[in-house]
């Protein structure tokens, strides 16, 4: 038996004068990544990555479960309060795990409702970062569901989350993979998903910053799953072409979670979006 090289431990940060302990996890030595995950999932979408030890040699890969999410508990008096997800509690967040972990420019990689975030830190915080990856990333994409369907007294959440994006997920993943990825959904606290939906399907302040982004100071690299139909290659393309200098890959067999759908399919590309990300001056 021999343990993997992933070490997970927890980081006490304080986001909007609330004490949040969120779960950390990291491999490798080198230039940093931080991965964020998707709505209603956790880190262990990015668990192939931390595992490649190839990439270890050069990169060290940190990703973390969201407040509410996977091994990250909800803050004290959670059972008062909605689960509701804004933009500025999200970058906040992000900028506490960078300042707490003492991260020198990180490369920030996320999917999903992380690549819409990368997107606004990219606007908004580019000096901290030395790269942005955004993936499965648009400008806006309102819902063409209901979210509310993801917290009734008469519907599994979580089962409920899973069907809807079993959609999303291609035809060419490995089944182990696909339900692996469908498991971590599965398993999502009450109203969490609704609550990361409500960020990513009513908050359309990206469209007007999107002029403020400077690939000439910070890279950013899209990738955008063909067999997406939430942010659709054609989202992506819109989203690339409003940010000057930004680059933009379609990956062929691949849909919304692509790290965690079919990691071996994805790497190639997350290693060349890597090889995009020169590192410039702050």
């Amino acid at each position: 038996m021999t343990f993997e090289p992933i070490a997970g431990r927890y980081l006490n940060v304080t986001v909007a004068g609330r004490e949040q302990r969120i779960f950390v996890e990291m491999a490798g030595e080198g230039r940093p990544v931080l991965c964020l995950h998707t709505a209603g999932a956790d880190t262990r979408q990015w668990r192939h990555l931390l595992n490649d030890v190839e990439l270890a040699q050069d990169y060290r890969l940190i990703a973390f479960d969201m407040p509410w999410h996977g091994k990250s508990l909800p803050p004290t008096g959670f059972e008062t309060e909605e689960y509701l997800l804004t933009t500025d509690d999200y970058i906040q967040t992000v900028l506490a795990v960078i300042e707490m972990l003492d991260l020198d420019r990180p490369i920030l990689a996320g999917c999903s409702m992380g690549g819409r975030i990368a997107l606004q830190l990219a606007a908004l915080h580019a000096p901290h970062f030395s790269g942005f990856i955004a993936i499965e990333a648009s400008d806006f994409q309102p819902a063409w569901y209901d979210i509310d369907w993801f917290d009734r007294p008469d519907a599994h959440g979580g089962e409920m989350g899973a069907a809807l994006v079993s959609a999303n997920i291609s035809p060419h993943a490995p089944r182990a993979e696909r339900w692996n990825t469908l498991w971590m959904f599965m398993q999502s606290g009450p109203g969490v998903f609704r609550g990361d939906l409500s960020f990513y399907t009513r908050d359309a302040s990206l469209i007007e910053r999107l002029h403020l982004v400077d690939t000439g100071r910070t890279p950013i690299h899209l990738l955008v799953g063909a067999y997406d139909l939430t942010c659709t290659p054609d989202d992506a393309r819109r989203t690339a072409g409003a940010i000057a200098g930004a680059t933009l890959t379609v990956m062929h067999e691949l849909g919304h979670f692509p790290m965690s759908e079919h990691p071996a399919a994805f790497r190639p590309y997350f290693v060349d979006a890597l090889s995009k990300m020169a590192i410039k001056a702050a």
